[in-house]
């Protein structure tokens, strides 16, 4: 590690209530600006943390992020305003943080991070601070941060329930004390089947949680860059924010874990979507463009709403299967779909058995759930299962503007 540059005059006035901490003072704030922290996706969590990274002067914040903002982030994603509505997360990240304080260096990771190039994207920061909401990426990012040895500050989110802890297998102790911790794959061996778990958009999400879970996934990442305090290693700190309730649950390294156990079997990385159970295409995106609406689809994975209207008006014989929940139901819907929600396939697919030799195409809000329920169909022996890219919000904003955008 490079020698700490002495603070100048204007950093001095900036840092002045980090300076106060004896906890952190000048070897701390030094410590700080001459750190590296990788910041997995800008979304709902990886805005206040960015935002406090970079306010407390850390001086190199890396963000991974393939995403353009919507107007369905607004109502979390503090760093975006309704006039960067379909621009890069990316680069209105950059623009915001860059403004909050110029000590900071934005590094832009543009893309999807995957088993190709986590590696890569992990192995120059000191700290991983991980803010997704999918299970092959929190796999994913746990397995690189274990082969490479990086601490992962863990968070999540999920209706008014926050959960935080901090992974580092590979710590014996810190600052001055013994350190015990086992990795997410010791608390979770196994995945869920797709579907199982609701995500945020099927379930929700109350939008000052990801300020709360947020904020604590920063607080420990300032500890641990700074050598100060006792970050949650070995401990899981789970709110219920509609109680306001905090529990703190010991959790345990796992000696038989596969990649972090006495002898782990899981040298390298894995394919995380097969892992999962879920298909290894992405969701198209339907991005709105000067020249109208982009949607750059899978054909083996996904149909474009517009090839679905031209089966609808020929009068194919098809199934529009809508995975989403009886609320979103209610709110809107392409006319002629039947409702199963995600969640219930596994066990209600047998309804639809008639149609495992027939077109069938699972719906959505944006084609994330539909991907899941076309895996899940396709497993179930389903010969012709498809999504339809983009979800409702693509066949309304393509097909059919009369139907409620949400």
């Amino acid at each position: 590690m490079p020698p700490l540059s002495a603070l100048t005059e204007m950093q001095k006035n900036r840092y002045a209530r980090h300076l106060s901490l004896p906890e952190i003072g000048d070897e701390g704030q030094r410590k700080l600006l001459n750190a590296k922290v990788l910041i997995i996706g800008a979304g709902g969590l990886g805005c206040p943390i960015g935002m406090y990274l970079a306010a407390a002067g850390v001086g190199t914040i890396g963000f991974v992020e393939f995403d353009t903002i919507d107007h369905s982030n607004l109502q979390r994603q503090i760093l975006y305003t309704t006039a960067d509505v379909g621009h890069s997360k990316l680069d209105v990240t950059e623009t915001r943080l860059t403004a909050l304080n110029p000590d900071v260096k934005i590094v832009k990771h543009a893309g999807r991070i995957s088993s190709e190039n986590a590696m890569e994207w992990i192995a120059p920061y000191d700290v991983i601070i991980n803010g997704t909401d999918n299970f092959p990426t929190r796999y994913l990012v746990n397995d690189a941060c274990v082969l490479l040895k990086k601490i992962n500050v863990d968070g999540s989110i999920f209706r008014f329930e926050g959960l935080n802890t901090v992974f580092a297998p590979h710590l014996i102790q810190f600052n001055g004390k013994p350190v015990s911790t086992g990795c997410y794959r010791c608390q979770y061996p196994e995945p869920p089947p797709p579907g199982m778990v609701p995500s945020c958009a099927e379930g929700g999400v109350m939008g000052a949680m990801c300020g709360i879970v947020g904020s604590i996934q920063a607080n420990e990442a300032i500890k641990i860059l700074a050598g100060t305090g006792t970050p949650l290693f070995g401990r899981l700190q789970v709110l219920n924010a509609l109680d306001m309730q905090f529990r703190t649950l010991k959790l345990r390294r796992d000696k038989n874990c596969p990649i972090c156990g006495d002898k782990p079997s899981i040298k390298a990385l894995i394919d995380y979507q097969e892992f999962c159970g879920m298909p290894s295409a992405n969701a198209a995106k339907p991005i709105v463009t000067d020249h109208g609406i982009q949607l750059n689809i899978n054909p083996e994975w996904e149909v474009h709403p517009a090839q679905l209207q031209e089966m609808l008006a020929k009068k194919q014989d098809v199934l529009i299967l809508d995975v989403r929940q009886q609320r979103e139901w209610n709110t809107a819907r392409i006319p002629g779909a039947t409702l199963i929600p995600l969640g219930e396939l596994d066990s209600r697919a047998s309804e639809i058995d008639e149609w495992k030799d027939r077109p069938v195409v699972a719906q959505c809000h944006s084609g994330v759930r539909s991907m899941n329920a076309t895996a899940l169909l396709r497993k179930k022996g389903f010969k012709n299962v498809h999504s339809l890219a983009g979800g409702i919000d693509a066949w309304s904003l393509i097909v059919d503007p009369s139907i409620l955008r949400y």
